[in-house]
């Protein structure tokens, strides 16, 4: 087993939603003190995921994308291929983290992340995720069970942001939401799970930074 302060990296490829959702839980359910910490990066299947306290009256249209109600926080949001998905299975009572302090040292990672392309992104303390001036391009949401982390964020790169025009993203009426290609040409994938992976484990405090495993299984 790694040492409990070894963040292990999974990444899995494009996936579906649901069988990704039920391992999360599962993980966190058995895990122990000892267990070392998981991040999953992933794309998801096109998907609309509504919150535990979201409101079915911020999806706009009639659509043929499945909606799944599931545990996390927030309100209604896309995820689709095209979209960086890093899922976050950290024991924040072993790093003495509050909540409040874990969303901002997540959205400090991803802003460090789009610096590297000379971006001017920002948190905004009154909602969640990052933006490029007042438009939307990581949204976050979590769940806490057992002062432990799972859900976690979504950073659009190069994808078909046409669904976010079906929904309130996030509950926020007419919310513009952009995407890294907007900006930056060529984006690679694997470069940006690099670059981000990298923030969360400098940022999270891993003394023994990372290790990667690329089998596409969840646990």
């Amino acid at each position: 087993m790694l040492p409990s302060d070894t963040l292990l990296v999974k990444i899995l490829g494009r996936q579906p939603y649901e069988p990704v959702w039920q391992a999360m839980q599962s993980f966190t359910e058995h895990r122990t003190k000892d267990t070392p910490d998981e991040i999953w990066l992933l794309e998801h299947e096109p998907v609309f995921t509504l919150g535990r306290n979201g409101k079915k009256e911020h999806i706009l249209d009639k659509t043929n994308i499945p909606i799944i109600e599931i545990d996390r926080g927030g309100q209604v949001t896309y995820h689709g291929p095209g979209q960086l998905i890093v899922y976050l299975m950290i024991d924040i009572k072993r790093h003495g983290l509050g909540v409040r302090k874990l969303v901002t040292l997540i959205e400090q990672s991803i802003t460090d992340t789009l610096n590297e392309y000379q971006l001017n992104a920002r948190a905004k303390k009154e909602a969640p995720g990052v933006y490029i001036g007042d438009a939307k391009i990581a949204a976050l949401g979590l769940r806490i069970k057992k002062g432990c982390s799972f859900h976690g964020l979504s950073l659009n790169l190069n994808m078909d942001l046409t669904p976010f025009k079906q929904i309130n993203p996030c509950g926020y009426k007419n919310l513009e939401v952009v995407q890294l290609s907007d900006y930056i040409e060529d984006i690679e994938l694997s470069k940006v799970q690099q670059q981000l992976t990298f923030h969360l484990s400098k940022n999270l405090g891993y003394k023994n930074g990372y290790k990667k495993s690329y089998k596409k299984d969840y646990v």
